[in-house]
């Protein structure tokens, strides 16, 4: 199974593609996907959905996963934040692939066994399960690494109900 997964951002949105086979993990690709902070906010949110449309076109995963958000204070980048994360559901959709989501309590415990697992914790064993030589970089990178890997430990399947009832 090939899973993309994704961490979203207007700024940046991380990406992770990883296959797993008969319970091993392997790294496909990673990275992100910026944008100019002077560039307008519309043309940002078409670049992250044309790059991602095109990830998926090219890697064909069975399935996306993404992360939730979360926000305790900033409510203008958490809108801005919400508004990227429904171009990256939004490109899925169209492919016609299932999404999954999941709380950042949800992908620490899977990756690291701790709800309260700092950063390098979890960019430390995004590296061991995937047997990279190193700390997958950027941050964005290795959060959506994480969350591609919780979906492969989530016993999710993909005829399960997805987001959005997907049919």
């Amino acid at each position: 199974m090939i899973i993309l997964g994704i961490d979203p951002g207007y700024a940046i949105t991380g990406y992770g593609i990883i296959v797993k086979d008969n319970g091993n993990l392997k790294a496909l690709d990673y990275g992100v996907i910026a944008t100019p902070a002077k560039s307008y906010f519309p043309l940002r949110l078409r670049d992250i959905h044309e790059s991602l449309s095109h990830l998926i076109s090219e890697f064909k995963p069975d399935c996306v996963a993404i992360e939730e958000l979360f926000f305790s204070r900033n409510t203008t980048t958490a809108i801005g934040t919400a508004q990227a994360r429904g171009v990256a559901v939004l490109a899925a959709a169209q492919a016609g692939k299932p999404v999954f989501e999941y709380t950042p309590l949800q992908v620490k415990v899977a990756v690291t066994g701790y709800g309260r697992a700092e950063k390098f914790q979890i960019q430390e064993m995004v590296k061991r399960l995937l047997i990279l030589k190193q700390q997958p970089k950027p941050d964005d990178a290795a959060d959506a690494l994480a969350v591609a890997i919780c979906h492969a430990h989530s016993g999710n399947r993909l005829d399960s109900l997805a987001v959005g009832g997907y049919q």
